[in-house]
């Protein structure tokens, strides 16, 4: 008789993911942890539609607190965390990886205005920007900063990219509106920075840290956002120039006779061509084209003497007066004064419409920006023929939208194979050698990190690599962004 069967035993090895879920299903009220993959799966795929990774599960925490148990085990089990606010990065910057280590945390449903004082608000991490301003203006106030997905872009985010917008010229990034952050840090620790303190030498600020760190350093929760007297009313001008140039020297006139210019937003007769053709309801200000153009902005608080039109009025004539400037046209009412903005704010809509591209937000010196643009745009084209170049962007602080669209009949993917990437390495070089920053306000996410590790200088790089093992040392806040 032959010897029994050996009997096999299997043993299911629970992956670290899936026991980290386990834990939080016994922590967490439920509405907090989503696993059907039909309510996940809209989330995976990033805002322009580049990145799509994996997560078995949506974390949707509703305080503070439930925040804090998730960071504590997901540290426990080492799996990643990938905060997520309105999902409009546009450097893959909210995407988790492919490999589904990771799990996506949403903060979406952290939607209080905890508080609305003289000057400041309190406001949770998922609260919407626009709502953000609709909640100051009921307050008589307003919060200085603004941008095309004001509808979707949540306060988290803004912070988490050091976000700028439209409003930068005269109020500064997110970082300047910033009084004072909670976050959770690694271990589930809460750090609570939302007193406002305007003295504070403890040491080195932990709000400036998470600021700009892209959710690589720990999960910002709530904070405390300045908030400044709401304007009476406002001027809009749409002005036709013959060069960048005469942009530059305009805005300095201007920045000269008036303290009240808040927006100079220079665009190119390409991009104004763009919105004309792909955006319904739009049509050119001028009744000529113009190489450039330039849209302008000046508010008034109550009381102020002179009307902010009157203001444009009396700055652009001598302008207008000594050909600087070509033509000019101001909004007589506030729904002209939209339809001006909205040429402006459906540039990147119009861009995508138009075909593939290589999009690049970059910043180098305001001095240099002008001329930066056009021989920017005439070393690519003559290296990569059959493209076409072009920026627009906020003069005032230099901060260049340099767009390479893909000569004819391109692929779709065409930004990311060999010659789109080639196109922005050198797009990139050309923003190094004039002393500028290959990200100006979205951030480096994943798309940026190569560029960034061989770019970047070693200071920044070891200081860099430096703080993240020092506040994540296990690795787990927005994995495979940034910085390895």
């Amino acid at each position: 008789m032959g010897s029994p069967a050996k009997r096999v035993l299997r043993y299911e090895v629970a992956m670290p993911v899936d026991a980290f879920l386990a834990d939080l299903s016994a922590v967490l009220p439920e509405r907090a942890l989503v696993r059907e993959q039909e309510r996940v799966a809209p989330w995976l795929t990033d805002w322009r539609g580049r990145w799509t990774g994996a997560s078995k599960a949506l974390l949707e925490p509703g305080t503070t607190e439930e925040v804090a148990i998730i960071v504590r085990l997901s540290g426990e089990h080492r799996v990643g965390l990938v905060p997520q606010g309105g999902n409009t990065s546009m450097v893959g910057g909210a995407t988790p990886p492919a490999d589904g280590d990771a799990v996506l945390l949403s903060l979406r449903r952290m939607t209080r205005v905890r508080a609305l004082e003289a000057g400041s608000a309190i406001v949770e991490a998922g609260v919407i920007l626009a709502d953000l301003h609709a909640a100051a203006a009921a307050s008589g106030q307003r919060f200085p900063l603004t941008l095309g997905a004001r509808g979707s872009a949540t306060v988290g985010g803004l912070i988490a990219t050091n976000a700028g917008g439209t409003q930068v010229l005269r109020f500064g990034t997110m970082r300047a509106q910033v009084l004072g952050l909670e976050a959770v840090i690694a271990g589930g620790l809460v750090h609570d920075g939302l007193g406002g303190l305007k003295k504070d030498n403890r040491g080195t600020s932990l709000d400036q840290l998470l600021i700009g760190s892209e959710g690589t350093l720990g999960i910002v929760t709530a904070a405390r956002l300045r908030l400044i007297p709401a304007i009476a009313e406002r001027g809009v001008a749409w002005v036709g120039l013959d060069s960048a140039e005469a942009a530059w020297s305009l805005l300095g006139q201007l920045e000269e006779a008036s303290e009240r210019v808040e927006g100079f937003e220079l665009v190119p007769a390409e991009c104004l061509a763009s919105v004309l053709d792909h955006v319904p309801g739009t049509r050119s200000p001028l009744e000529q084209t113009h190489r450039w153009n330039a849209l302008i902005e000046v508010t008034a608080g109550r009381g102020e003497p002179e009307p902010p039109t009157a203001t444009l009025e009396r700055l652009l004539a001598p302008a207008l007066e000594s050909g600087r400037v070509a033509d000019a046209v101001i909004a007589g009412s506030e729904a002209q004064a939209e339809a001006l903005w909205k040429l402006r704010d459906s540039i990147s809509e119009a861009e995508r419409k138009r075909g593939p591209a290589a999009q690049h937000d970059i910043s180098v010196p305001p001095a240099v920006m002008a001329r930066f643009m056009t021989d920017a745009a005439t070393r690519v084209e003559h290296a990569f023929p059959g493209t076409r170049a072009f920026g627009y962007g906020h003069l005032g602080d230099g901060n260049v939208h340099f767009h390479v669209r893909a000569p004819a009949a391109s692929s779709r993917d065409w930004a990311e194979s060999g010659e789109g990437k080639a196109v922005s390495r050198l797009v990139h070089d050309l923003v190094t050698d004039s002393g500028g920053s290959i990200s100006a306000e979205h951030g480096i996410g994943q798309m940026k990190k190569d560029e960034l590790a061989r770019l970047a200088s070693p200071a920044r790089l070891q200081a860099l690599r430096a703080i993240k093992q020092a506040m994540d040392p296990r690795g787990i806040f927005n994995p495979g962004k940034l910085v390895d």
